[in-house]
């Protein structure tokens, strides 16, 4: 578990370097150049001979969606919200982790459905910095389905290492990132004028660092404790970073000088009312660890 929680102090300044430094850089653009980074990083370690016959299109596939679709919704969240609130609204994703993991076993609990809409109700209290409700549901909506994708994601990656004990990560990584690149520059040809990016040299050094640090890095490292962790505490540890990114982008990246106090109190009751939601999903995890114990 010491890779997730790494990674999860690393990943704390992402959300506050990116909606301070990158505001005015096509989001697409941004998700495709983390990618690509990445698989770039991770070509010298592929090795094909190592893939199991027939694996290729499924570990493409996955990275298609844990990373691709991830990054175009996450990224262009910050079009619509402060990265406090991205960082907020993405603390459904370990109760996504445990509910997929649940419909791949074929089961399922009310109480995550009831954590769900909880999320929704902390939701609509809380009202985004100088934007319209309209501008922080399609944000909260982009940021429902990055966590979605992430959790599936990991959760099949978990299962696929399970079925291929032999195969090392770094081997085969570089595949999940040529995915994830794909399914961007798939997106961002459709909707990006590359013809009218601009990029100052400080922003060059903030994708640098996404792409090869934040993202190359850290996913790997984070897929890497997917497959060494239980369900349970690979959702629990989705959670760790949400308290410490909100933390950065408003106290180290200044966001909470922009806060006005009635503001600040729906933050506070609508982000109490999404951490319960999460509570309760965990409690449900917790109470199936200890029975099966018992078992």
């Amino acid at each position: 578990m010491h890779y997730l929680a790494a990674v999860s102090l690393i990943w704390a300044f992402s959300f506050g370097l990116i909606g301070t430094y990158l505001p005015s850089v096509d989001s697409y653009f941004i998700a495709s150049l983390r990618l690509g980074l990445a698989a770039l990083l991770f070509l010298a370690f592929f090795r094909p001979t190592k893939v199991p016959q027939g694996q290729y299109l499924k570990l493409v596939g996955c990275g298609a969606i844990q990373f691709g679709l991830m990054y175009v919704c996450y990224i262009k969240a910050f079009s619509y919200l402060p990265s406090h609130l991205v960082a907020l609204f993405s603390v459904m994703t370990p109760v996504y982790v445990v509910l997929i993991h649940d419909l791949r076993q074929k089961r399922c609990s009310a109480r995550h459905l009831m954590a769900a809409s909880l999320s929704v109700a902390g939701a609509a209290i809380i009202k985004a910095k100088s934007g319209t409700s309209e501008t922080l549901w399609i944000g909260f909506g982009l940021m429902q389905i990055a966590g979605l994708a992430f959790a599936f994601g990991q959760v099949y990656y978990r299962d696929w290492k399970t079925q291929y004990q032999q195969v090392k990560d770094h081997h085969v990584f570089a595949l999940l990132y040529i995915g994830g690149v794909s399914f961007a520059l798939m997106v961002s040809s459709y909707q990006t004028d590359w013809k009218a990016i601009e990029v100052s040299s400080q922003q060059w050094l903030t994708l640098l660092y996404l792409g090869f640090i934040a993202s190359g890095l850290c996913f790997f490292l984070w897929n890497k404790g997917a497959t060494l962790s239980s369900p349970g505490a690979l959702g629990a540890f989705n959670n760790v970073v949400i308290p410490l990114a909100m933390a950065v982008s408003l106290f180290v990246f200044g966001e909470i000088d922009h806060i006005e106090s009635t503001q600040l109190i729906r933050l506070i009751l609508g982000g109490g009312l999404i951490f319960t939601a999460v509570y309760l999903a965990e409690k449900v995890d917790s109470h199936r660890a200890k029975s099966a114990e018992s078992t």
